[in-house]
């Protein structure tokens, strides 16, 4: 009523209009405003989301270099062991190794002191006697027969002639 006094009834529909559009922009712009304000909000949820993401991520790759850097130890502390073990027991084979060579040494000194006679004064069929005399001797072990002995002269084998082969049916 008191615009329609203060306007006038010429003015008062211009002036109505004007206000209907100006209501209209701000309820947009209102309307807008709004819909930014959620749009900020919902990026804010996935950033928050994104960053959970994020740390979970991160928590799962330390625990797993955690345990990686625990089977790392573990296998250096088995490696020193073998190592250790390794080493006590190079020693006793080191010293058997200096015991077998001493051995040798000693065998081939005492070889090379046995004077051996020229190849041209052994008359091997001597050997061959004096090994049969060594088979016979009382400290001897018995002699096997059925063991074939390489000293003596294979027997004559008996000529039998042999059997034809039949023709086959």
């Amino acid at each position: 009523m008191i615009a329609l006094i203060v306007l006038g009834p010429e003015r008062l529909p211009t002036v109505a209009r004007t206000l209907g559009a100006l209501i209209g922009r701000m309820q947009r712009f209102v309307s807008g405003v709004k819909a930014d304000m959620h749009a900020q909000a919902a990026a804010t949820g996935l950033t928050g989301l994104q960053e959970d993401l994020r740390n979970a991520a991160e928590d799962l790759r330390s625990q797993v270099q955690g345990q990686v850097d625990e089977v790392n130890e573990a296998l250096r502390a088995q490696e020193g062991e073998l190592k250790a073990l390794a080493a006590e027991t190079a020693q006793p084979v080191a010293d058997a190794h200096a015991e077998v060579g001493a051995a040798l040494n000693e065998a081939v000194h005492d070889v090379s002191a046995v004077p051996v006679a020229p190849a041209a004064d052994v008359d091997p069929q001597a050997l061959i006697d004096a090994a049969h005399r060594d088979d016979d001797a009382p400290g001897a072990p018995p002699r096997d027969e059925n063991q074939l002995d390489l000293f003596e002269p294979a027997a004559p084998a008996a000529a039998t002639p042999s059997p034809e082969p039949s023709p086959r049916p």
